[in-house]
């Protein structure tokens, strides 16, 4: 009995290979779909092992250059860092990758999407917010959040069997130590071994950079030029070699940071669905570029406008990692946070060395810096008797708010 077309998010690994099976056995044709946003994979063999285990099609479809031009590089312009720390690396892939599911379910005339997110995790809700946004009547089948699917799959053991019994081919392990989530912008560890949250991620887990400590004692020197907020040129300046393609520059990037150390992060941190989760990344490219845009800003961007976009930063920050990309807050606040950019033009020169990102130096034909203003040698522009005046209106109320400690007797 056909049960109807489904469109599922095929990665190629343990958990979706067994979901293709599983529901081509309830009577699904499934077809399979790979995104390929950056991860190593070799997409060939994917597809081979989606129609070995019986998908009916297997699309996969390049999504690099549109995962760094339109979600990478807008969360760049937004300084987006989850909990002051985590760069969005997954978060920032989910929604592409739904878009392109629902794009492939129109065309293929398939009412049901899948995906192989479990009930617990961030990635559920991305996808199927995305889903839902872009298409209200799109029907979404969760094997996770299926209690047949529960029933007979209570951990990696039993799907390990089940892929066994299928004549299944797996990489994984019953040993395999913990899960991994790779795509351009960072690579994730987390689960297995690293839920002890004193576990000290080793240096061989390391695939996108070396550990910090193990980098050459040796200097790279680089440039990046930005123009509205987004890098538009990479110069190596050490061999004068120039990147500026978004997927050239970026790819550029990871590598050469990931040489040197860059980019490494170890953090527990909360889940959308109320549980807190360690996870262990590797950012480099976006590190750098983080840095670098911070630091452009800082010569570029007027004072009140950066108070304003900072206050921006973690909501868009959430709003990406909560699954809301598309939605009518992000658009305001995209529109809001490109208007910010306008300016943010120049280049800043850095070095680095030893998982550190240095910043040399910056220039920038929109700068706000007057070194006459600034300089405590050069007198002119500003008169320094001013400050009294500007002074004492500051401490206006705070007199009044002291006046009053004093009346009830208190000491500060």
């Amino acid at each position: 009995m056909n049960k109807g077309k489904i469109i599922l998010a095929y990665s190629g690994g343990l958990d979706t290979s067994v979901i293709l099976k599983w529901l081509i056995e309830k009577g699904y044709e499934v077809i399979a779909y790979v995104a390929d946003v950056g991860q190593d994979d070799d997409f060939e063999e994917v597809k081979k092992k989606a129609l070995k285990v019986g998908a009916s099609k297997v699309f996969i479809k390049d999504l690099r250059e549109e995962f760094v031009s339109d979600y990478i590089f807008p969360a760049l312009k937004a300084n987006a860092v989850y909990e002051n720390q985590y760069l969005l690396g997954t978060a920032l892939a989910r929604p592409l990758i739904a878009k392109h599911q629902i794009g492939i379910a129109e065309q293929e005339k398939a009412e049901i999407v899948s995906h192989g997110a479990t009930g617990k995790g961030n990635d559920q809700v991305r996808f199927e917010l995305s889903y839902y946004a872009l298409n209200p009547k799109i029907k979404i089948l969760s094997p996770w959040k299926t209690q047949e699917f529960l029933d007979q799959f209570k951990g990696r053991t039993d799907m390990l069997a089940y892929a066994k019994k299928q004549n299944i081919p797996v990489k994984a392990t019953a040993s395999k130590p913990y899960s991994e989530d790779d795509n351009l912008m960072h690579i994730s560890h987390e689960a297995g071994i690293l839920e002890d949250p004193k576990y000290k991620a080793e240096k061989d887990m390391f695939t996108k950079m070396v550990a910090p400590q193990d980098a050459p004692d040796k200097e790279t020197h680089l440039e990046i030029h930005f123009k509205d907020g987004l890098p538009v040129k990479v110069i190596n300046r050490d061999d004068n070699r120039l990147y500026s393609k978004p997927l050239e520059l970026f790819m550029f990037l990871n590598k050469v940071g990931g040489q040197n150390g860059i980019g490494l992060l170890d953090m527990v941190e909360n889940r959308f669905v109320g549980i807190k989760s360690r996870g262990v990344y590797e950012t480099p490219a976006g590190t750098i570029l983080l840095k670098a845009h911070m630091d452009i800003e800082g010569i570029a961007m007027d004072r009140e406008v950066m108070r304003l976009r900072n206050m921006l930063s973690p909501v868009f920050s959430e709003l990406v990692y909560n699954g809301f990309w598309f939605s009518p807050e992000m658009d305001f606040l995209r529109a809001a946070i490109d208007k910010s950019q306008e300016f943010i033009d120049g280049i800043v020169y850095l070095t680095l060395y030893k998982g550190n990102v240095i910043i040399d130096g910056r220039e920038s034909p929109s700068s706000l810096y007057d070194k006459e203003l600034s300089s405590m040698d050069i007198e002119g522009g500003f008169d320094q008797k001013d400050s009294s005046g500007f002074i004492k209106i500051n401490a206006i109320r705070l007199m009044a708010h002291n006046a009053i400690i004093r009346k009830k007797g208190k000491v500060l």
